[in-house]
């Protein structure tokens, strides 16, 4: 499903216009965005988390040369299901 599909469904399924839904969803990826850069957590009960993990640098290498390289730390985002999304699955 693809963001023009979801706001669709979301339509579809309240009483807001797809312009609306179109509206409400871009603000929600805004907060979200901006609660993660500034380090919080964004949790949605009965739907799951949405939060930083930092992974540690490592030593990888390169596939064409057998080279040893440096993989730097880096801090990604992730989502964690909630136990009542999980059951559902």
């Amino acid at each position: 499903m693809n963001k023009a599909q979801l706001v669709a469904q979301i339509a579809k399924r309240s009483e807001l216009t797809k312009k609306d839904t179109q509206a409400a969803l871009t603000s929600l990826q805004k907060v979200i965005t901006k609660s993660l850069s500034e380090g919080d957590q964004v949790q949605i009960n009965g739907f799951g988390t949405f939060a930083l993990s930092y992974y540690p640098a490592r030593t990888g290498r390169n596939p064409q040369t057998g080279e040893s390289i440096e993989i730097e730390g880096a801090t990604k985002p992730v989502f964690k299901p909630a136990k009542a999304l999980k059951d559902l699955l």
